[in-house]
């Protein structure tokens, strides 16, 4: 740009700090094109801020392709005036999955570890939620547009057990789901400084916030 305006690259960034323009940073939007955008998310904020009475609302959704890591080398501990390190590359043990039910009003989680993720798996845990809530109790769950979440046999099941009511979000809405959020304390808390040797030790990460996750800090 300097040498295209005929200026020196100072002049350029005294021009830029002045406007208060940071071309160096770059962040990502999408901006959601369902035509029902409005009325869903009328629905689903509805639900959070008014839930109906003798009913739960459940936050629904599933963490896929979660990677057991293994550093190549022991990391270096953290001690005064240095910070913790660890090798920058790693080594993969596989992968699992996690579905989890949000509970809106406590902060509870109903959670379910799976080796694979279909529709087979969300109907499992469907299942599971039902044997773990109040039979009189109507379950409204609040879901994105997965297509696990809508074939036939999800559909047939759901029309046996009619108190499960779903409420989808808009596509490409996902902040809308809150569950969203204890996914980020999961990755946060269990994930990002994890080091996991094979699948098994990285259930045993998973479960032990999903087993104190109706007391959130």
């Amino acid at each position: 740009m300097a040498e295209y305006a005929g200026v020196s690259r100072w002049q350029v960034h005294q021009i830029w700090k002045a406007a208060d323009l940071k071309p160096h940073r770059l962040k990502t939007f999408k901006i959601s094109n369902d035509p029902d955008f409005a009325e869903k998310v009328f629905d689903v904020v509805g639900l959070y801020l008014n839930p109906p009475d003798n009913a739960l609302v459940l936050s629904v959704d599933e963490k896929t392709q979660i990677q057991a890591l293994d550093r190549t080398q022991p990391k270096l501990q953290l001690k005064p005036g240095q910070i913790e390190r660890r090798t920058h590359d790693y080594k993969r043990h596989g992968t699992t999955s996690l579905y989890a039910a949000l509970n809106i009003l406590n902060g509870e989680v109903i959670g379910r570890i799976t080796q694979r993720h279909r529709a087979k798996e969300f109907l499992d845990f469907l299942r599971q939620i039902d044997r773990e809530t109040p039979k009189e109790q109507d379950l409204h769950l609040i879901l994105d547009n997965s297509s696990t979440h809508k074939t036939p046999e999800v559909k047939a099941w759901l029309e046996k057990h009619p108190r499960f009511k779903l409420h989808f979000t808009p596509t490409s809405a996902s902040w809308l789901n809150a569950v969203e959020g204890w996914f980020g304390q999961l990755e946060r808390r269990a994930l990002y400084r994890g080091i996991f040797t094979s699948v098994g030790e990285l259930k045993e990460g998973l479960n032990k916030p999903a087993q104190n996750a109706a007391k959130p800090t």
